[in-house]
């Protein structure tokens, strides 16, 4: 039976942690990517469908590309991070449902519904980028989640090869610049914002 996570690695997981708006020169590794994926891939979707693709920016040239894509104050964090990632969705994932989920026809619910597909692949990878944020946390790596970016652009500039791809949101990632947040901003009380029925 799992057991509740210390206090230590709530903090670093959620209490403590904070997004970055940079980030110390300190490299992040490729193995540090692979890892990120061997972790954030284990959280639940619908039907096991997966549906975000990642891209890695580490070069210079795949940064300034995404950087020209961004509202200039991101553009500047896109370029300054060691890694910047764009978090797409494959509006096709149903196609890999035969070997992703072996236990049901689960293609056949999504054949010829674009409009489910999409919104399954929103909610989805949606969520992978969650999973994406709270993995790098906990190998010590910290996060700068952007949405001021076009997304037409995005799609254009790196997926124009698969259109059934497109992005949803854009992170940097390395180890984050204590100096380059914010004060945190007010987290509401449970009886705020929830309701038990």
């Amino acid at each position: 039976m799992s057991q509740p996570l210390s206090d230590s690695a709530l903090d670093q997981l959620f209490r403590e942690a904070r997004t970055y708006n940079g980030y110390l020169d300190k490299p992040v590794s490729d193995e540090q990517l692979h890892a990120i994926w061997d972790l954030m891939k284990m959280g639940p979707t619908s039907a096991n469908m997966l549906p975000a693709r990642l891209v890695w920016c580490t070069t210079d040239e795949a940064k300034q590309k995404l950087a020209a894509l961004c509202l200039p104050a991101n553009a500047e964090k896109v370029l300054k991070a060691p890694v910047s990632v764009i978090v797409a969705m494959d509006i096709d994932y149903h196609e890999q449902l035969p070997w992703l989920f072996p236990h049901a026809d689960a293609k056949a619910w999504f054949d010829g519904n674009e409009p489910l597909r999409e919104i399954s692949a929103i909610r989805n990878s949606s969520l992978q980028g969650g999973y994406f944020i709270l993995a790098a946390r906990a190998l010590g790596l910290d996060t700068g989640p952007i949405s001021g970016f076009n997304n037409a652009a995005v799609d254009a500039a790196f997926f124009a090869d698969t259109p059934q791809v497109r992005s949803n949101f854009i992170s940097t990632l390395g180890y984050g610049d204590p100096a380059t947040i914010f004060g945190r901003s007010p987290r509401p009380d449970f009886d705020t914002f929830n309701r038990i029925a």
